[in-house]
């Protein structure tokens, strides 16, 4: 019996296999490319953000992504993006980059305006030059714009201040807004979380007690001037509240201190008291014309529930606790006083 043997391929069949083989090489190349192009990881560890300012265009983008090293492989990025149509679509913000992220991912993000907010904390800020500065450090606007419209009447009168008590809108707290916020979006939303801050039950307290929200809240940044404990709080505002009924000048030392603009005195001396000021409450009576630092909650929840006594005089502890020995007459608060200026001169605090 003869063996039957298999006939050699032809040339064409093995030309068309060589091709066959090459063409799966080519399309899984492709297909790799592809994938590296759109899914690969491309963004790299050296930023945390990328920062897109207001008004930029992709050239813009694509220089800082480059410059800064963001991709691994800025050309598959450029090749993405174009691709993807990217570059009609830029939006200003705040990004937060992902090491490992793809072109993809991170376009999308892009084109999407999926910004991360910044946290803007304020408390205890006491100028409103201060205040801008502290936000203009957080946000794409500059401290001279928000300065601006802080000090601008026509602006602050839309809301219902003027350029004195136009601090008394903000209401220490933490907030989160996107990076690109401008100072007038800015100005709006603090304007929006006063409006929450002050509810049905806190303007009826307001109203019960014969002031205004803005009143309550100057009168609350010298409670919160004096106050060292939050305890004391309701006994101080109730004890300027019964010289506000009767009439008489609040005589608190921070106000003199604010108009005297140096906030380093530590005892307020008779040439003080002299400071030709509407915050100097020796030398006018009633409140001060805009608040004197921005007032906290606790103290504008102390004014709305101040405590009822019969507390005219306050003056400082010796012992330096941070407390104050309060008094009903003159007589009661000079001993006091006397007690706490001997304790300044122990200390040799001069000035």
């Amino acid at each position: 019996m003869t063996t039957k043997q298999n006939s050699p391929l032809s040339f064409k069949t093995k030309v068309f296999i060589a091709l066959g083989i090459l063409f799966v090489i080519m399309l899984a190349g492709t297909a790799f490319n592809y994938y590296m192009k759109y899914f690969g990881p491309n963004v790299t560890d050296n930023s945390e953000y990328l920062y897109i300012k207001t008004g930029s265009n992709f050239d813009d983008v694509y220089e800082t992504i480059r410059k800064d090293e963001m991709v691994k492989d800025s050309i598959s990025f450029l090749n993405a993006a174009n691709n993807m149509d990217y570059p009609g679509t830029v939006k200003p913000g705040r990004y937060r980059l992902k090491q490992g992220m793809s072109n993809r991912a991170f376009i999308n993000m892009l084109k999407a305006g999926n910004q991360e907010p910044v946290k803007i904390s304020f408390q205890n800020v006491r100028l409103k030059q201060t205040l801008a500065g502290m936000v203009a450090k957080k946000l794409e606007t500059d401290s001279a714009s928000i300065g601006s419209l802080l000090d601008s009447a026509s602006f602050v009168e839309k809301y219902g201040f003027n350029k004195d008590n136009v601090y008394t809108m903000f209401i220490p707290n933490s907030y989160e807004l996107y990076w690109n916020t401008s100072a007038e979006k800015f100005f709006i939303r603090m304007h929006d979380e006063y409006q929450k801050f002050w509810t049905a039950e806190r303007k009826s307290k307001a109203d019960k007690i014969g002031l205004t929200p803005i009143k309550v809240s100057i009168l609350a940044s010298i409670v919160d001037g004096e106050a060292l404990k939050d305890k004391e709080m309701p006994i101080i505002a109730g004890l300027y509240m019964n010289r506000l009924k009767k009439g008489m000048k609040l005589e608190a030392d921070p106000t003199v201190i604010f108009a005297a603009n140096d906030f380093t005195i530590r005892r307020v001396l008779n040439k003080h008291l002299r400071i030709s000021s509407p915050y100097n409450t020796y030398m006018y009576t009633g409140l001060p014309p805009g608040p004197i630092n921005m007032p906290s909650i606790n103290a504008i929840d102390a004014v709305l529930n101040y405590a009822t006594h019969d507390y005219i005089y306050m003056c400082a502890k010796e012992d330096f606790s941070g407390y104050h020995n309060f008094a009903k007459t003159m007589a009661e608060h000079s001993i006091n006083a006397r007690k706490f200026q001997q304790a300044l001169n122990a200390r040799n605090i001069r000035k």
